[in-house]
């Protein structure tokens, strides 16, 4: 949360922005595309971690998630949100709508997290404390709901979608 995810568009131009939302999954809960076993398209996601797990969503658009925890182990984050300075605030508000704006698909499958020229993610600006998050329940699945790791920047307009109560900030 709060890191910049970067895209090198060609060889002089970038796409930056700020990681705002994300949501976590292990092979131990039913939502995880690891839970029951390893395949042939979620094979990355058992990998090294720092790598990036890509996947098709209902055969439509891509989600970039990063590998996480240890090898053989189904684990990662989902990358949900991103805010894109001096944009639309909801250009990349949804996983599709953070590969489809980045340009991401299934080549930058198992791809290093750190260690490439394409696609990276790098420090964050600032250190982020409790109140800058809201922790809640994942969404868009139907199973293990109830689990709470989802986590959004409290002040960022580019959330996909907050929780009931919590008001979008206003401009500033």
């Amino acid at each position: 949360m709060g890191c910049h995810l970067i895209k090198q568009t060609n060889e002089k131009d970038k796409i930056k922005g700020i990681i705002v939302e994300t949501e976590a999954y292990s092979q131990e809960e039913e939502a995880c595309h690891g839970y029951r076993k390893i395949t042939e398209s979620n094979k990355s996601l058992f990998g090294k971690p720092g790598t990036f797990y890509i996947y098709k969503s209902y055969g439509i658009h891509h989600c970039l998630n990063i590998v996480t925890d240890k090898e053989s182990f189904a684990s990662g984050v989902l990358i949900r949100a991103v805010f894109i300075p001096k944009q639309n605030e909801r250009l990349a508000s949804g996983p599709g709508l953070v590969t489809k704006t980045f340009g991401i698909d299934i080549s930058f499958n198992s791809l290093e997290v750190l260690n490439n020229n394409s696609l990276w993610i790098s420090q964050r600006d600032s250190i982020l404390g409790e109140k800058d998050l809201i922790q809640t329940s994942r969404i868009g699945i139907s199973k293990a709901k109830n689990i709470k790791w989802r986590w959004y920047l409290k002040n960022s307009r580019s959330v996909s979608k907050r929780i009931k109560g919590d008001r979008t900030p206003k401009f500033k």
